[in-house]
This record gives structure tokens, sequence and C-alpha cells, in this order.
């Protein structure tokens, strides 16, 4: 029985606090926060649990074998280095920490000290991205020609972090998934129209090696709330919208093709293919409890998790080189390419 112990009960920790209580071979020990009357709302609905507003509490009780941190950013690196130096297995919400410097110190950590670092990433875990990643994988959509998401909202206004961090970064870590290869250069533009407070509106253009093109468009300041991704493949078309109750993954046999013929090339000959249109089956299971069942298979048997400190990483400096060119109006800020995996699916 793997105990754990949640650092952190505001916006997410209620959400990991149920998973990992209804998570086979996991017990939730002991949750900490600041707030006392967030720890009483923990001790009405779980008598069992031990709650705390001393985080050490968690870190220095040897009972604990793993911690999960669900605060504010700037507190990441912190309890996420005091958690592994005591021996704790680590999962982290995202963004990862503030700097790739942080991420890269954590990494090395939980490597040196052989536990398991997983990120948060929830969206990785959905049968819908699952889904994506079988068909690239297969090439059932053919080359992969653009990838164009719009992830807009009227809030949630986050303090320490802007909106690229917040809202962008999931499409960072599904592009990491399904492409497997890193951009080469960001561009992104954006606004905060508040004094004082990060940005809140962005768009972001990644580009590729292979050809492939990225776009992102992020706000908090919608009137509605759309969750939207489009991927533009040679053999077939994606729309992903993650609100759809059932019908998730439209699948669209559409395209176009080019004559290899001089004459008709001549002619601007275009050729375009509209055939049928298919909404797959997709696994209903929440997220987070695969989530929990695939960190808790990484401790007991030693894998490295889907989600690693290794994505985590690449994911902030993307956020960094991102939050960049934001500042720099635009500029076009270049990547060091790094191959990464291919998508795969967790069982």
């Amino acid at each position: 029985m793997i105990k754990i112990g949640v650092i952190g009960y505001g916006y997410w920790g209620p959400n990991l606090v149920r998973n990992f209580s209804e998570t086979p071979g996991i017990k939730v020990e002991s949750v900490a926060d600041l707030d006392p009357k967030r720890l009483e709302l923990i001790q009405n609905r779980y008598p069992g649990i031990k709650t705390t507003t001393r985080f050490q509490d968690l870190i220095e009780n040897k009972e604990i074998d793993a911690i999960a941190v669900a605060t504010p950013v700037s507190t990441h690196f912190e309890l996420g280095m005091a958690a592994l130096k005591a021996g704790k297995h680590l999962w982290m919400e995202k963004p990862m920490t503030e700097t790739s410097i942080q991420a890269r110190m954590l990494v090395d950590e939980a490597e040196k000290r052989k536990l398991v670092l997983m990120v948060d990433h929830t969206f990785l875990y959905t049968g819908a991205v699952s889904r994506m990643g079988d068909m690239v994988k297969a090439g059932e959509l053919g080359e992969i020609l653009y990838y164009d998401s719009t992830r807009i909202n009227l809030g949630l206004f986050q303090r320490d972090v802007n909106v690229i961090s917040d809202l962008a970064v999931h499409d960072f870590s599904i592009l990491d998934y399904l492409l497997g290869e890193q951009p080469i250069a960001v561009s992104a533009v954006g606004v905060n129209h508040f004094p004082g407070t990060p940005e809140n509106l962005a768009y972001l253009t990644l580009f590729y090696n292979s050809g492939i093109i990225a776009h992102i468009n992020a706000s908090w300041l919608a009137p509605v709330k759309v969750r939207q991704i489009l991927i533009g493949g040679s053999k077939n078309m994606i729309i992903y919208d993650d609100l759809e109750p059932s019908e998730k993954i439209k699948i669209y046999d559409k395209g176009i093709s080019f004559t290899d013929d001089p004459q008709q090339i001549y002619e601007m000959r275009v050729g375009y293919r509209t055939g049928d249109m298919w909404a797959p089956k997709l696994d209903a299971a929440e997220a987070l409890s695969i989530e929990g069942k695939h960190f808790a298979d990484c401790i007991e048997n030693g894998k490295t998790p889907l989600t690693d400190g290794a994505l985590g990483l690449r994911v902030i400096k993307l956020i960094e080189a991102a939050t960049r060119s934001m500042n720099e109006r635009g500029r076009c800020v270049e990547l060091n390419g790094i191959h990464m995996h291919q998508g795969r699916k967790v069982a």
C-alpha cells in the first residue's frame, strides 16, 4: 500500500484527494493546507485522513511514501525538492516549476535518488488524446500538416502565472505526446489588459523541422468557454472538442491532392477529397483515475511515468521561450531541436 500526502487543498487538491482515495493500492495519509477552513472540509468528508497546516509534517512523516504538490507554482520547487530529499516519490501539478533551472534540479534529484517524479499533465491520460496518439503513430492521418488550438474562457485569472503557463501549457504537452518532435522555434504575442497582472491573452505559433506548424489561441477574456483542437493530416483530419459530452473526437476523411502532371500543375489543378466523418468510441474513464493508477504502478514496478520530469522540463523550456517572445512583441525565439518519443498509450 502506497501512502501519499497531499500538499494544497485549494482548486485542484480536492480532485487529487478524491481520486487517490479511490485508487487501489493508494491510501491518502495526510493533507496539508494553510487554510484551516479548507482542512475542515477534509475532516467532514474523509474523517480517516489526517490534516495539518504544516507541510513539514508530511515531509517528516516516515510512513508517507509519496507527496503530491497542488500549490501555487511559486512554491513548487521548494516543496518538491524537500519531498525528494526526504526520499519520497513526487507528483507535481503543472506547470512543474517557475524556471527550467528549477525543473532540471528536480529531475536530477529524482534520478539520483531513484524516485518517481511525475507531472500532472492530465490531458495525456484522456481517452481522446490517447486515441489521437494511437492514430498518429499508426499513420492514419498521413503526414501531419498543422495543429490549431482554441483554449479560451472568462477567467480564471491567475496571480503568479500568465495565460501561457495556465492554458497553452496543455497544448505543449499534447503536442509533445502526439508529434514525436520538439519545436525548433516559437513566436508569441500577448497582452495584460489590467496593470500589475500577468498576460491574459496570447497567440502562439510553433514551428517544427518536419514542416508542421502549430497555432494556439489562449485567453481568459472570452465570453464563452472553448476547448477545441483541429489537426490536419494528408489522409484524415481531426476535430477534438473537449466540451462535447460524447463525441469528443470527430475524424474527417477530407483533404486535397496535387497532380504530378506538368500541364495540370500549370493549370493549378487541385483535387479535393470529401469522404465520411466518424466519431470513434473512447475510453470514458476519468483521466485522473487513470493517472493515479499509473503513478502507483510506476512506484511499485520502477517504471518511468508517461508524464515524467523530462516532459515537465521540456514544457517549462517552451513556456520560457514563448514568454520571452511575447515580451519582445513576437520575436521568433529559436529552440534546440531534441527528438522526442512517439505518442504512446498508458495501459
